[in-house]
């Protein structure tokens, strides 16, 4: 047996994933969810070049009705609704990717050093995701803002390590299925580096369940980002925020629920999208709509 046929496991997973990840966009669960996504993003990123007024301007009474002036009426102290909302929608989008970058990227390193290292190593490391997942985020937040005080680097940090302890535990079992392979007892045999190993031989045989993580972390870093912007943790008035927009609101309801509805209406849209994405890959992965098909 040569070197190269040590990666074979590794390449053939690449193109099984490939080969999913194009099923998955195929499918119509998968594409209505990125329409979403995009119609999403599309909002945050172009949305501030589109909104008529600026974010503090006072275009009228408080809680006004729709009108030319203002065409989803006016907030709690006057200002547009729709320009806040277009405005808004870049912090909520970026502080939640940024998160699942940091979930993804610290659970998958927790991940396979735990999952290949030897069983005091791998004790230790999920011991530590234990502890982790004893501090629900909104008051590991709390703890956090109350020491430091409100920041967007804070809730970015807080929302990525409060969920690392999930992805770390996934994709650990992934990694304890793989570890034990032929392939890699192989790479083991001819000398291959331990971190050799983990990157050319290990992780791209746990990608399948990597990236329905991504999905399940963003959809619940938006959530938890949007939670935190609510309860006055994340952004600070009068900075724009799709979160902040509903706390502030939420006792003109009986009046106007423009200001209310509209932020609602797009994390809820932002999240079925993404969870639709996520579905689609997971099915596809598994199978289960080509077996329906068949």
């Amino acid at each position: 047996m040569s070197a190269t046929a040590a990666t074979v496991g590794a390449l053939d997973e690449n193109a099984r994933l490939r080969g999913a990840i194009w099923e998955a966009f195929a499918s119509r669960r998968a594409q209505v969810g990125l329409g979403l996504c995009a119609l999403i993003l599309f909002l945050a990123l172009v949305g501030p070049y589109l909104a008529p007024h600026s974010a503090t301007e006072f275009v009228g009474p408080p809680f006004a009705k729709p009108s030319s002036t203002a065409p989803l009426g006016t907030d709690y102290v006057g200002r547009d609704v729709l320009s806040r909302f277009l405005l808004g929608g870049r912090n909520v989008l970026l502080l939640s990717v940024l998160a699942t970058v940091i979930t993804i990227v610290g659970g998958t390193i927790v991940a396979l050093t735990a999952g290949y290292s030897g069983r005091t190593g791998d004790e230790v490391l999920m011991r530590g995701m234990d502890l982790l997942l004893a501090f629900p985020p909104i008051v590991l937040a709390l703890m956090c803002v109350s020491v430091v005080g409100p920041a967007a680097w804070l809730i970015i940090l807080v929302a990525g390590i409060s969920q690392l302890p999930q992805t770390a535990r996934v994709i650990r079992a992934a990694v304890v299925q793989v570890r034990d392979l032929d392939f890699v007892k192989y790479a083991e045999g001819i000398g291959v580096p331990r971190r050799q190993i983990l990157r050319e031989q290990i992780l791209p045989n746990v990608t399948a369940p990597l990236m329905v993580e991504i999905g399940l972390r963003l959809t619940f870093a938006i959530g938890l980002i949007a939670s935190l912007d609510y309860l006055g943790l994340g952004v600070q008035p009068p900075n724009p925020d799709w979160g902040l927009m509903i706390q502030e609101n939420q006792s003109g309801l009986a009046v106007t629920y423009w200001p209310v509805l509209v932020p609602v209406l797009a994390i809820a849209v932002l999240t079925i999208g993404s969870n639709l994405v996520t579905d689609g890959i997971a099915r596809s992965m598994a199978g289960v709509d080509r077996k329906v098909d068949g």
